[in-house]
């Protein structure tokens, strides 16, 4: 009889940059660390969030396109309330 699997789960990774064949990837700690592409989903671009999933010995990759979104969503509103109280024209310094 086969030995159950325990469910490990999901995780988002962000990929941060990508340089020739490898990928500069973001932990949900906030550490990175540098991927071969090729482990990667195929087309992943920087900014893109991962998903993995882990279940029993299987691990499933794949782009989470609605997370992406939503966290360059929120990023530019970010950038938005922070430009509100910007002056204008030039600053002297």
């Amino acid at each position: 009889m086969a030995e159950p699997h325990e469910e490990l789960g999901t995780i988002h990774v962000t990929i941060d940059g990508i340089e020739g064949q490898m990928a500069r990837v973001e932990l949900p700690d906030g550490t990175t660390e540098d991927w071969r592409l090729a482990s990667l989903p195929k087309g992943v671009r920087e900014g893109d969030v991962v998903r993995i999933d882990v279940q029993g010995g299987d691990v499933d990759l794949e782009v989470d396109h609605e997370e992406t979104d939503r966290r360059h969503a929120l990023g530019q509103r970010t950038l938005d309330g922070l430009n509100t109280g910007a002056p204008d024209g030039d600053l002297d310094l």
